[in-house]
């Protein structure tokens, strides 16, 4: 709502020979100019090194412009936003046969579980499936009382999942089914395993870089990066100055670390720059949107529920391509249908939802999910059919309200069951809920009217009969500002009567145009 290479450290990439050997070392430079010099040219793009500075940025940390304050050019953020996206991939292409580790945690008393460790396994086979080329060969869920240690598991626990891990030669990496590992782990368990081990953070990282499609969701993937950079850093610059006397940078009196940091530090400074460039232009597309007054609905759900099929269904736009996997929908799209009253509203499509979300993420696209606490309504999406669908709507919930999104919003929420064709003979048991099937279009009047009525009481809009004069530039007026369900034509009169769906503020303005 995520043989096989190292674990792509940018700028020290270390290639696996073979299972089971340990991967050629990078000699260290002579001199740390040298070093500095050797990681940089690893990283296309980034002149300082493999975390990068961005455009203007020299070895000894200057900037090649004079004066901070002066207004670049919208052509040069444009190239400097490109340099920014340059990164090696997360994960290595081809094929690759994982074995799929999740911790069961077995908490104390009083402290259930969250979640079963069904649905975890379930979902976390999925994610691997997402990517091109990758298979689940083994999954072994294993109990364990120390998800905070070292190495997660007690010593018998581990010693057995060695052995196994050790003795399967189908096995190429482990995906270890934690949030976030910690370095120190990561490095371990590797070399206990032989293999090389991603964590849950890593592998959806991985997935949202590839389906990015705008500027900004790339942008926002880079910015997720940053504390996966951060991490590996110390333990890449110790892997290259092994050997090395001096840990400084000839004449700067700033250690090798300490210029990787601060550059780390200025990238991430650039990248929420260039976001906030595009939240603005993001502000000024809702303004817009705001004058025109197309009620919006945003579309949530838990990922691939089915949003962006159900999208398609109620505007009957071909353009849209839905894609059935994980996270195909990253980019906000507004999309305009329209409802049984004639009423032109616009469905915003969202990033899908995720249990155990990892929180770089959640912070890295809280932009995006701006547009949700700005919508008119919430059309809640779920998958019916889904052995979890009720975790995945606490899931969903619990990410909404985290968001701080406004009472009546989260109250006034359309909840659709999707995909009922998947459940033979289904009948919601919960008020208020409309069944439907996006795919084979079952239900979507009923869902398009209760939608009608819920988009009526959010925004205040009245149904009027007004009497206008045929004449004059009335009835021209509301069909721009307002919604003309029946125009009752009166010729003796020279005028006709319309029934309009409008807003508190345009029939004030016509009021204030057409007086009397």
């Amino acid at each position: 709502m995520w043989a096989l290479r190292a674990a792509v450290r940018p700028g020290l990439r270390l290639s696996r020979v073979g299972r089971g050997r340990s991967a050629p070392r990078v000699a260290a430079p002579s001199c740390p100019a040298r070093a500095l010099a050797a990681v940089g040219r690893r990283s296309p793009g980034n002149l300082e090194g493999p975390w990068g500075g961005g455009r203007g940025l020299r070895a000894d940390g200057g900037r090649s412009r004079t004066g901070d304050d002066e207004e670049e050019p919208e052509d040069a953020d444009e190239n400097a936003e490109e340099e920014l996206l340059r990164g090696e991939p997360l994960l290595p292409a081809g094929t690759q046969r994982v074995c799929l580790v999740h911790p069961d945690v077995k908490w104390g008393p009083g402290k259930p579980q969250m979640t079963r460790a069904e649905w975890q396994v379930a979902e976390a086979t999925a994610l691997v499936h997402t990517l091109d080329g990758w298979s689940v060969v083994q999954t072994m869920v294993v109990s364990t009382k120390t998800p905070d240690r070292k190495l997660i598991f007690g010593k018998g626990n581990f010693e057995h999942l060695t052995e196994k891990i050790r003795g399967s030669p189908d096995i190429t990496c482990v995906f270890l089914n934690v949030e976030r590992m910690a370095a120190p782990t990561k490095k371990e368990l590797e070399a206990a395993w032989g293999v090389e081990v991603f964590d849950r953070f890593t592998v959806v990282l991985h997935i949202f870089r590839c389906n990015a499609r705008t500027k900004e969701a790339r942008l926002q993937v880079a910015l997720a990066e940053i504390p996966l950079h951060r991490s590996n850093l110390k333990r890449d610059v110790a892997h290259l100055y092994r050997g090395v006397g001096s840990r400084y940078i000839m004449g700067s009196g700033e250690s090798f670390m300490q210029l990787q940091q601060r550059l780390l530090r200025e990238k991430e400074a650039k990248i929420r720059k260039a976001l906030d460039r595009l939240r603005k232009k993001r502000h000024l597309l809702r303004r817009q949107r705001t004058r025109r007054e197309f009620p919006m609905i945003s579309v949530v759900g838990y990922t691939n529920c089915g949003k962006t099929t159900l999208i398609k269904a109620l505007t009957g736009d071909a353009a849209i391509q839905p894609r059935d996997q994980l996270f195909a929908t990253l980019d906000v799209t507004a999309h305009a249908g329209t409802l049984p009253s004639r009423m032109t509203v616009l469905y915003v499509d969202t990033i899908g939802f995720l249990s155990q979300l990892p929180h770089g993420l959640i912070e890295s696209f809280s932009a995006t999910l701006e547009d949700v606490a700005h919508s008119d309504l919430i059309l809640h999406v779920r998958d019916i059919s889904h052995p979890e669908a009720e975790l995945q709507k606490c899931s969903v919930l619990s990410t909404l309200r985290g968001l701080q999104l406004p009472a009546p919003l989260l109250d006034s929420m359309v909840e659709v069951h999707n995909k009922v064709d998947l459940v033979p003979g289904y009948s919601p048991t919960e008020p208020n809920v409309v069944p439907v099937s996006a795919l084979r279009g079952h239900g979507l009047q009923e869902l398009k009217a209760e939608l009608d009525a819920a988009v009526l009481k959010a925004t205040g809009r009245q149904i009027l009969t007004l009497r206008v004069r045929l004449a004059g530039a009335q009835l021209s007026w509301l069909y721009k500002e307002a919604t003309v369900q029946e125009v009752d034509v009166i010729p003796e009169d020279g005028a006709a009567d319309v029934r309009v769906i409008i807003s508190n503020s345009a029939y004030g303005k016509f009021r204030k145009l057409f007086p009397g």
